[in-house]
């Protein structure tokens, strides 16, 4: 296996946390949130400011979950007190992210090239693991470890709450579930999990920019669609599972066409395509079966 294809598939576990995220928002909760394009930023200059300080890289991924949180939980409280479209919530997060972030930094760009990171502090502990492998392992166990627990929390008695908001919230009010408070929960752990893969991203990739968030919900709805695509609506660990695969895929993908010669320039049109074709499919589907002749001496 090439090392293109070791940092894509590494690259693809730490986006399967902006994947999860998405399957939180956008298929659990029935939420349009676009505050994930400035909450991986924002969670990439928290970590970022924390490593260059040169205190513990993991703690960075801690406080940029954190700062995602938050972020989440501003979505959710201009959407449930405010009164505001689900989705201008969301602009208006991402918007005044923008310069939150540049408050963050203190620049627009940060390099993090020769700073500790916690794949090198992986090295650490494990010295016999190479450059390329460190972070494939690290992200991998990243991975599970959210994994597990949202295959946990979603079967406890609040992520009944919060898929049941999703599904009916008439009738989850009815039942006595405050749909607003979750909004704000569903909302806050979404992007929790999309500003700690922003804080792994920025440590992986050696520098934290204001703009690197600029397309992140197109990836997480690719991925999305890719792991419906390969395992369908199963069951609960299935469908995690499944999105948490596409993230992987997704990013094979876009290496593999890159080193076939697309132009970098072109990587968020490409992504973009894929997404409207992916979000086609169906529609043609149901085309294609109604345009479809009735065999002879069949009753229609």
């Amino acid at each position: 296996m090439t090392a293109l294809m070791i940092g894509a598939m590494a690259q693809g576990l730490a986006y399967s946390l902006l994947a999860w995220g998405a399957l939180l928002t956008f298929r659990l909760l029935r939420f349009a949130d676009i505050t994930v394009d400035g909450s991986f930023t924002t969670g990439a200059a928290v970590a970022g400011v924390w490593v260059l300080s040169g205190r513990d890289p993991v703690v960075a991924i801690l406080l940029a979950m954190l700062a995602g949180m938050v972020a989440g939980t501003l979505t959710g409280l201009l959407h449930t007190k405010l009164a505001i479209n689900d989705l201008l919530a969301g602009i208006l997060s991402m918007t005044a992210l923008y310069s939150v972030n540049l408050h963050i930094m203190g620049r627009s760009n940060l390099a993090l090239i020769g700073t500790t990171t916690v794949a090198s502090r992986l090295q650490t502990v494990l010295p016999w693991l190479n450059v390329d492998l460190a972070p494939l392992c690290l992200f991998a166990g990243v991975a599970l470890l959210v994994f597990v627990f949202l295959a946990w929390f979603l079967r406890t008695d609040l992520g009944m709450a919060i898929r049941a908001t999703g599904d009916n919230p008439r009738m989850a009010t009815a039942n006595g579930i405050s749909v607003d408070a979750m909004k704000i929960v569903g909302l806050a752990l979404s992007n929790g999990l999309v500003g700690a893969c922003g804080g792994l991203m920025a440590q992986h990739q050696g520098f934290a920019d204001v703009t690197m968030g600029i397309g992140t919900l197109v990836a997480a709805v690719a991925a999305l669609i890719l792991g419906e695509s390969l395992f369908g609506k199963r069951s609960l660990g299935w469908t995690l599972f499944g999105v948490g695969l596409g993230a992987v895929v997704f990013r094979l993908i876009v290496a593999l066409a890159l080193s076939r010669g697309l132009d970098p320039i072109d990587l968020k049109l490409a992504t973009a395509l894929f997404v409207v074709l992916a979000l086609m499919v169906p529609t043609l589907k149901r085309r294609f079966a109604r345009r479809r002749p009735v065999p002879v001496g069949v009753d229609a």
